[in-house]
């Protein structure tokens, strides 16, 4: 059974010599990757103690990443933090002021549609 970690734990975990990221509701010590990585250690960096899962996906990793990421999990999110956080791609809520939803949708049309690749993993 995998261990199960806090988004407060995970947090903690947020400087180059310790390094967690989340992706996709799974902890990662990417801590000995920092300077393998393929795309630079300030994209890792830059989701040190967060979730990375938006960041992960919009670079379009192969299959192949997701295998060298097997060795580097350490736990799961906890189940009570993986409510607590926004979905990916959420939209803004009704209750968001129009400020918010003009941001948010200004945002968008800058996004492409085709996601951008690893460096290394093609």
């Amino acid at each position: 059974m995998s261990k199960e970690i806090s988004l407060a734990e995970v947090k903690k975990h947020n400087k180059p010599n310790d390094l967690w990221v989340i992706i996709e509701d799974k902890v990662y010590d990417l801590t000995k990757f920092l300077k393998e990585h393929p795309g630079g250690e300030d994209s890792l960096k830059s989701v040190a103690g967060r979730d990375g899962t938006k960041e992960f996906i919009d670079v379009g990793h192969s299959q192949e990443a997701r295998q060298i990421m097997k060795k580097f999990l350490i736990g799961n999110l906890a189940a009570s933090d993986i409510k607590k956080k926004k979905p990916v791609g959420a939209t803004p809520t009704a209750n968001a002021d129009a400020t918010d939803n003009a941001n948010a949708n200004a945002s968008a049309s800058f996004e492409t549609a085709t996601p951008k690749q690893c460096c290394i993993l093609h």
